[in-house]
């Protein structure tokens, strides 16, 4: 037995999160889509951050423009991005204020972030969630599946991370969600603990190991 928390960045995109929420919705699954708020500002994107919302999804920040990890920015332009794309998100916002940081490939290092961004997130009352199982779908269309669920049997909770973007990973979503289910996983919305080093603006263990010198 084991658990799995899906999400879904880098959305929206027309067409494929459409795709995700229509599995998502046939299979009974609730997610998080963290998306990137230029793209809500995209014909359909909005739309579609509002329909996933209404279905019972939570809607979290990606930052803006998906451009730099914040440990690579300068902390005003880092903090800009992270504002910039709340505004976008708007009445769609979770209580939490869920942020993920960009990893530029699933990094957990200090790239992530820096000292005064993590400040100005505690100011915003932030809850920054991370990531503890990473399949790398966005590389591997087609193998994802696999890999994806040899992670999840290897540790009792996973928060996943996949992408609803171009290149046709998520034709596989439904053909792998059908095998956890089948294999005795059971899939939540909520966060392992382990993986939210900041909850609304408050830090729950060390974050020194993803910030910027």
């Amino acid at each position: 037995m084991f658990d799995l928390t899906l999400s879904f960045d880098n959305g929206p995109t027309p067409e494929v999160t459409l795709q995700v929420l229509d599995v998502l919705a046939r299979r009974g699954v609730k997610s998080t889509f963290f998306v990137i708020g230029e793209k809500l500002m995209r014909p359909g994107g909005r739309a579609l951050a509002e329909r996933a919302h209404a279905e019972g999804h939570w809607i979290g920040n990606h930052t803006w423009s998906h451009a730099l990890p914040f440990g690579l920015m300068t902390p005003d332009a880092a903090n800009r991005e992270f504002d910039r794309a709340q505004d976008a998100i708007g009445d769609l916002v979770h209580p939490n204020r869920l942020f993920r940081p960009y990893g530029q490939g699933g990094n957990l290092d200090s790239r992530l972030l820096s000292r005064p961004v993590l400040d100005h997130l505690a100011c915003a009352r932030a809850t920054i969630v991370l990531w503890s199982s990473l399949p790398r779908d966005w590389r591997d269309t087609e193998g994802w599946v696999d890999r994806a669920l040899t992670q999840i049997e290897a540790q009792p909770w996973s928060l996943m991370v996949l992408h609803d973007i171009g290149g046709g990973a998520m034709r596989h979503l439904d053909r792998f969600i059908g095998m956890v289910q089948d294999d005795g996983g059971r899939i939540r919305q909520d966060f392992p603990p382990d993986c939210l080093p900041m909850v609304g603006g408050e830090m729950k263990f060390g974050i020194e190991g993803y910030l910027a010198a």
